[in-house]
């Protein structure tokens, strides 16, 4: 088995300054570190890197576009989702059986999901 010492993500973003402030500023990850054309962010255990050379797009991105769903666990969907509307970010709360989720895009069009941490997962992981 691989010995992983941190997992991170690449996220490469057109609107760079407008990604690196939702997710630094709104969203509120620690910064790491950061350079002209990268940002690096800690995201629980992991790592965020935002850095330019991606496609934007003004509304949610398909999967085709992007494949990929950057999920924030919360304790309460509904109190986090509330905290992003206050600071301008459009949430839509949605219940399954399953769970709880916040859908919301950042700006370059990327999805993202609010979940509530107390559901379990593992029948999707299995």
């Amino acid at each position: 088995m691989m010995k992983i010492e941190k997992p991170g993500i690449v996220l490469f973003t057109q609107r760079y300054p407008e990604c690196v402030r939702f997710y630094h500023e709104l969203i509120g990850l620690p910064l790491l570190f950061t350079k002209p054309t990268l940002t690096c962010l800690q995201l629980g255990q992991a790592y965020l890197m935002v850095e330019s050379g991606g496609i934007a797009k003004d509304t949610q991105k398909h999967r085709g576009e992007n494949p990929v769903v950057i999920r924030f666990n919360v304790a309460n969907v509904s109190t986090e989702a509330a905290v992003l509307r206050a600071r301008g970010v459009p949430v839509e709360v949605m219940q399954f059986d399953w769970g709880i989720i916040g859908l919301f895009t950042d700006p370059d069009g990327n999805r993202c999901e609010l979940k509530n941490s107390e559901a379990a997962f593992g029948h999707v992981c299995a």
